[in-house]
């Protein structure tokens, strides 16, 4: 049987191709209102961001999703992200990577 291709994404911040699984992907709506897509599903312009507290981090220190969305994007948005990223860290630490 024939291995399965695993979809790789590019990280917006790193610029690193990584596995979907391992990235979360932000969407901007045609609103342009910036959410988290946990389910990959939502309609919208998408970027993918890796879940590391430190690339999450960075991403807040250099605005990364006001450049990508072409958008201004609060800070309230940064820190929901970063708490987003720093808990499915941990449940990677403790549950393994499924």
């Amino acid at each position: 049987m024939k291995p399965r291709k695993i979809p790789m994404r590019k990280d917006i911040v790193t610029g690193e191709m990584f596995p979907k699984k391992e990235l979360v992907r932000v969407v901007r709506d045609k609103e342009g209102n910036v959410t988290l897509d946990p389910t990959s599903k939502a309609n919208g312009r998408g970027a993918y961001i890796g879940l590391d507290r430190d690339i999450a981090t960075e991403a807040k220190k250099k605005r990364i999703f006001d450049k990508t969305f072409e958008v201004k994007v609060s800070d309230e948005f940064y820190d929901e992200l970063i708490a987003y990223v720093d808990h499915q860290q941990a449940r990677r630490e403790l549950f393994g990577d499924n």
